[in-house]
């Protein structure tokens, strides 16, 4: 702080006397009169505070003030100066810009860091040019964080692994305390914590050691306590068993409660069906943890196999199987278990061969009437030949086997034209042609 300088005081000596004088003090021996105190307020600073150093028992009317880092005059490490007649201020090689001194020879500094811990000393020059000097200490403690807990296996197995868990970055004058479960340290073979405390060791981890842990740092200017952190312990799980309220019912009756019964805890549940993970129909309900399974009403496809397993984050374990029985109504006797399909089926089944054999009936009967009538047309056109040509020589038997066998095999193909569906399959044609076909 600077102010407007005004005319000096003709019993004063000069400024630059007295800087003069303060210079040729290279070290300082302390006088037998009694001597100025420094007193840091407040007594211990947190980092980014403002601190006062107070300049108490000071001589009356000095000359002025100067302020140094460390122990000694040492111009190299002069912060500022100050002279009270003409209230004007001086920089020093070791000021910063937060340096401000007072008449009355307190100096405040402001936002302090860590690196403005040590040693301040003040040295006054009286109206003699003697001078006098007192030494305080400023210490600045960084204001804690939120600690965070680490740990060396964040997976560890039950009864084979050890824990090093560890509270945040290490920082100086800070010390630590541990919680598990809300509750102080037990007294444990299995516990141990380092020279600082602030390294915990869980020897041969169980179950029972998941915490949650909790740990506190603090200094002389602040206290931050962690966010609670929680050991995954693996271990083997035992295998669960399966218990029905009944396993044998009978369908659209119910309900049927399966229940997965275990001991273990922190661990979920799966159901399965024949083998195969368990889809759940309308008649299903889970408990809110899984380990009840509840079908109402019970139908004939519930029938078979169930398990039920139990599972943590690195094992798990299926029951042995349970069976449920459903009986249902047997169907009354002479009627079919067959399905409507298969029945369906049958039906139209039988009604196309009932087709079948009408047409092939008929079939026949057509071949014979129009046989009989075919010969019969030949038997009079021979016998009307006979009378009107019996002298052609080309009237021979073979002629008349060549005609009949022609007209024959024509009215049976378009007999087959007639037929249905279910018509006489090529075979069936030639067996006419066999049979009409001898005289």
């Amino acid at each position: 702080m600077e102010a407007p300088s005004g005319p000096a005081s003709r019993r004063h000596v000069a400024w630059n006397r007295l800087l003069l004088a303060v210079s040729l003090l290279t070290f300082w021996t302390p006088p037998t009169t009694a001597q100025p105190i420094i007193e840091t307020v407040p007594p211990l600073a947190a980092e980014g505070n403002d601190v006062l150093l107070l300049a108490r028992n000071v001589s009356e009317n000095p000359l002025g003030y100067a302020w140094h880092r460390g122990e000694r005059v040492d111009n190299s490490q002069l912060i500022t100066s100050y002279r009270v007649d003409t209230n004007v201020t001086a920089r020093g090689p070791a000021y910063s810009g937060r340096e401000t001194v007072y008449p009355n020879g307190t100096l405040l500094i402001q936002n302090v860091t860590q690196k403005d811990t040590g040693s301040y000393m003040l040295l006054v020059t009286k109206v003699d040019l003697q001078t006098e000097g007192q030494t305080g200490h400023l210490n600045v403690y960084p204001v804690l964080p939120t600690p965070v807990i680490t740990s060396n296996n964040s997976r560890p197995w039950e009864h084979e692994d050890t824990v090093v868990l560890t509270c945040g970055a290490e920082t100086r004058n800070t010390s630590y305390i541990w919680w598990i479960n809300n509750q102080s340290l037990p007294n444990s073979t299995r516990l141990e914590l380092s020279e600082d405390k602030r390294t915990l060791t869980v020897f041969t981890v169980t179950r029972n050691d998941t915490g949650p842990y909790v740990c506190e740092a603090r200094n002389p200017v602040s206290v931050s306590r962690s966010d609670p952190f929680t050991l995954n312990v693996l271990y083997p799980v035992a295998r669960p068993s399966l218990h029905a309220s009944n396993t044998t019912v009978t369908e659209h009756e119910g309900p049927v409660v399966l229940t997965c019964l275990t001991d273990e805890t922190g661990v979920s549940v799966r159901w399965f069906f024949k083998g195969q993970s368990l889809p759940l129909a309308e008649r299903m309900t889970l408990s809110s943890d899984n380990r009840t399974l509840t079908i109402d009403p019970v139908s004939r496809k519930d029938a078979g196999d169930y398990q039920c397993e139990v599972s943590n984050r690195g094992n798990s374990s299926k029951s042995d199987p349970l069976r449920l029985d459903v009986k249902y109504q047997s169907t009354p006797e002479g009627s079919s278990d067959l399905s409507a399909g298969a029945i369906a089926g049958i039906v139209i089944g039988a009604v196309a061969g009932v087709a079948l054999i009408a047409a092939l009936v008929y079939f026949l009967q057509s071949i014979s009437t129009r046989g009989a009538s075919d010969q019969r047309d030949l038997t009079e056109h021979k016998s009307s030949d006979h009378n009107h040509s019996q002298g052609h020589s080309d009237s021979s038997p073979e002629k008349v086997n060549e005609i009949e066998y022609s007209s024959l095999n024509f009215n049976a193909q378009e007999l087959k034209k007639k037929a249905t569906s279910a018509s006489p399959s090529p075979t069936d044609t030639e067996t006419i042609y066999s049979e009409v076909k001898k005289p």
